[in-house]
Protein backbone atom coordinates (compact mmCIF):
# COMPACT_ATOMS: atom_id res chain seq x y z
CA UNK A 1 0.00 0.00 0.00
CA UNK A 2 1.14 3.53 -0.77
CA UNK A 3 0.05 6.76 0.88
CA UNK A 4 0.48 10.28 -0.46
CA UNK A 5 0.40 13.46 1.62
CA UNK A 6 0.54 16.80 -0.19
CA UNK A 7 1.56 20.16 1.19
CA UNK A 8 2.44 23.62 -0.06
CA UNK A 9 -0.75 24.88 -1.65
CA UNK A 10 -2.02 28.39 -1.02
CA UNK A 11 -2.71 31.79 -2.48
CA UNK A 12 -0.34 33.79 -4.63
CA UNK A 13 -0.51 36.76 -6.94
CA UNK A 14 0.02 36.32 -10.67
CA UNK A 15 3.70 36.09 -11.48
CA UNK A 16 4.53 34.54 -8.14
CA UNK A 17 5.82 31.09 -7.21
CA UNK A 18 4.75 28.16 -5.10
CA UNK A 19 6.23 24.75 -4.42
CA UNK A 20 4.09 21.69 -3.82
CA UNK A 21 5.45 18.65 -1.99
CA UNK A 22 4.13 15.13 -1.89
CA UNK A 23 5.44 12.71 0.73
CA UNK A 24 5.19 9.12 -0.46
CA UNK A 25 5.13 6.29 2.06
CA UNK A 26 4.65 2.57 1.76
CA UNK A 27 5.81 0.01 -0.77
CA UNK A 28 7.00 2.23 -3.61
CA UNK A 29 7.97 0.41 -6.78
CA UNK A 30 11.17 1.50 -8.52
CA UNK A 31 9.29 1.38 -11.82
CA UNK A 32 6.55 3.70 -10.64
CA UNK A 33 5.67 7.08 -12.05
CA UNK A 34 4.91 10.01 -9.78
CA UNK A 35 2.95 12.91 -11.13
CA UNK A 36 0.92 16.01 -10.48
CA UNK A 37 -2.55 16.52 -11.89
CA UNK A 38 -4.90 19.43 -11.45
CA UNK A 39 -8.60 20.07 -11.65
CA UNK A 40 -10.08 23.52 -12.03
CA UNK A 41 -13.76 24.20 -11.23
CA UNK A 42 -15.98 22.81 -13.96
CA UNK A 43 -13.08 21.20 -15.81
CA UNK A 44 -11.68 17.70 -16.14
CA UNK A 45 -8.64 16.58 -14.20
CA UNK A 46 -5.52 17.01 -16.32
CA UNK A 47 -1.90 15.94 -16.14
CA UNK A 48 0.48 18.73 -15.17
CA UNK A 49 3.78 16.86 -14.94
CA UNK A 50 5.15 13.37 -14.39
CA UNK A 51 8.48 11.85 -13.44
CA UNK A 52 9.75 8.27 -13.58
CA UNK A 53 12.07 6.52 -11.15
CA UNK A 54 14.99 7.23 -13.49
CA UNK A 55 14.18 10.92 -13.67
CA UNK A 56 12.49 11.19 -17.07
CA UNK A 57 9.93 13.98 -17.05
CA UNK A 58 7.01 15.17 -19.11
CA UNK A 59 4.90 18.32 -18.86
CA UNK A 60 1.64 19.69 -20.11
CA UNK A 61 2.22 22.27 -22.84
CA UNK A 62 0.52 24.92 -20.71
CA UNK A 63 3.17 24.70 -17.97
CA UNK A 64 6.36 24.00 -19.94
CA UNK A 65 9.08 26.46 -19.03
CA UNK A 66 7.25 27.56 -15.87
CA UNK A 67 6.82 24.40 -13.78
CA UNK A 68 9.44 21.87 -12.77
CA UNK A 69 8.90 18.42 -11.27
CA UNK A 70 11.57 16.66 -9.25
CA UNK A 71 11.80 13.48 -7.24
CA UNK A 72 13.89 12.69 -4.19
CA UNK A 73 14.00 8.91 -4.15
CA UNK A 74 15.88 8.78 -0.85
CA UNK A 75 13.23 10.88 0.87
CA UNK A 76 10.38 9.44 -1.21
CA UNK A 77 9.16 12.91 -1.99
CA UNK A 78 8.07 14.51 -5.24
CA UNK A 79 8.01 18.26 -5.73
CA UNK A 80 6.34 20.63 -8.16
CA UNK A 81 8.01 24.01 -8.42
CA UNK A 82 5.60 26.46 -10.00
CA UNK A 83 6.93 29.80 -11.28
CA UNK A 84 5.34 32.65 -13.22
CA UNK A 85 1.94 31.53 -12.02
CA UNK A 86 -1.14 32.67 -13.92
CA UNK A 87 -4.78 32.94 -12.81
CA UNK A 88 -5.57 30.01 -15.12
CA UNK A 89 -3.28 27.82 -12.97
CA UNK A 90 -5.86 28.06 -10.18
CA UNK A 91 -6.97 24.52 -9.38
CA UNK A 92 -6.80 21.69 -6.89
CA UNK A 93 -3.50 19.91 -7.48
CA UNK A 94 -3.31 16.17 -6.88
CA UNK A 95 -0.27 14.02 -6.38
CA UNK A 96 -0.48 10.68 -8.17
CA UNK A 97 1.39 7.40 -7.82
CA UNK A 98 1.16 4.93 -10.67
CA UNK A 99 2.82 1.61 -9.97
CA UNK A 100 2.85 -1.66 -11.87
CA UNK A 101 -0.16 -2.94 -9.92
CA UNK A 102 -2.17 -0.01 -8.59
CA UNK A 103 -2.64 3.74 -8.63
CA UNK A 104 -3.03 6.09 -5.67
CA UNK A 105 -4.20 9.71 -5.41
CA UNK A 106 -3.39 12.30 -2.80
CA UNK A 107 -6.06 14.36 -1.08
CA UNK A 108 -5.41 17.46 -3.15
CA UNK A 109 -3.92 20.90 -2.48
CA UNK A 110 -5.68 24.09 -3.50
CA UNK A 111 -3.65 26.63 -5.44
CA UNK A 112 -5.24 30.03 -6.02
CA UNK A 113 -3.60 32.60 -8.29
CA UNK A 114 -5.09 36.08 -8.22
CA UNK A 115 -4.74 38.59 -11.03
Amino acid sequence: QVQLVESGGGWVQAGGSLRLSCAVSGSVSVISVLGWFRQAPGKKRELVAGITGTGSTNYADSVKGRFSISRDNAMNTVYLQMNSLKPEDTAVYYCNYKGPVFEVWGQGALVTVSS
